[in-house]
């Protein structure tokens, strides 16, 4: 992402067309961390769009030092996480989900098979199908590099709980894939 000076100033000064062309030039990198936490796209955007307005109301406050892309997604990923603590007091904390008993297979898998087999998308999605705390604590510590100490602190939970949210959804996806490479090796064969 290449955001110019001179665009950033404009949107300082809070020029509407400048700021416009920022989001445009944003929305891409802001959607995908969005995407990350957000199962439906609606309330992802409109995530999106909270995290854009606190980033123009903060542009002044910006440190030239820090890449621009790294404190735009330092500021969406906070955005995510302030509305998870408001929403968190009227919706439950663990959405269970019914997870079939996954069989223990005894084959070997080859994991550059898995590799050819798997793409980002197909990952992502095994992601979602997690449920909604696992996936987040899962996000900010193996996708964003956030220590469980500061996930916990961002979502008023434990470290041991941090842990153990990441054991449990890496746990969830080795299941998933192993089905899923079972599934590809008993179509190719």
């Amino acid at each position: 992402m290449n955001i110019s000076n001179e665009l950033l100033h404009a949107c300082i000064k809070k020029d509407r067309k400048s700021q416009f062309q920022l989001y445009k030039s944003c929305f891409d990198v802001l959607m995908s961390v969005c995407m990350r936490y957000e199962k439906n796209r609606e309330e992802a955007t409109a995530l999106l769009n909270m995290g854009f307005l606190k980033i123009l109301k903060n542009l002044d406050k910006r440190q030239e030092k820090v890449p621009f892309e790294a404190w735009i997604r330092r500021i969406m990923i906070n955005t995510v996480i302030d509305e998870y603590r408001k929403n968190k007091k009227t919706a439950g904390l663990i959405e269970y989900e019914d997870f079939q008993e996954e069989t223990q297979h005894n084959q070997l898998y080859d994991h550059n098979e898995a590799d050819k087999q798997f793409d980002a998308e197909e990952l992502e999605n095994m992601i979602k199908r997690l449920p909604p705390i696992s996936q987040k604590v899962f996000n900010l510590h193996v996708i964003d590099g956030y220590s469980h100490k500061e996930i916990g602190t961002m979502l008023n939970i434990s470290d041991g709980t941090s842990k153990w949210h990441v054991a449990f959804a890496r746990q969830k996806l080795k299941g998933m894939i192993g089905k899923t490479l079972s599934t590809i090796q008993t179509v190719l064969l």
